[in-house]
């Protein structure tokens, strides 16, 4: 996972309300479809983006999918801006 891979995936406003949907709880491909105007591919295509950053992960139950997000990504993120801004180069944040 690198940074450009992960901004990538958020500049996307459907990927965004996706993982604000994730943030409530687990949900499977249905479920996250129900609550977007966009064809099933398009969601998948969306989905993947985010799988391909690491942002969710996914879990087979049966025949259905769920998705949920992926918390140690998010701490890697975080963590990753904060050395960035916090780097001698670009001095202390005020």
């Amino acid at each position: 996972m690198t940074l450009s891979t992960t901004f990538s995936a958020l500049a996307d406003h459907n990927r965004r309300k996706i993982l604000e949907l994730l943030k409530k709880k687990n949900m499977s491909v249905n479920e996250l479809a129900s609550n977007f105007n966009i064809s099933l591919p398009s969601l998948s295509h969306h989905l993947a983006k985010l799988r391909e950053a690491g942002l969710v992960s996914t879990q087979r139950q049966g025949q259905q999918i769920f998705y949920s997000l992926n918390l140690s990504v998010f701490e890697e993120i975080a963590q990753d801006l904060y050395s960035f801004f916090n780097s001698k180069k670009y001095g202390k944040p005020r």
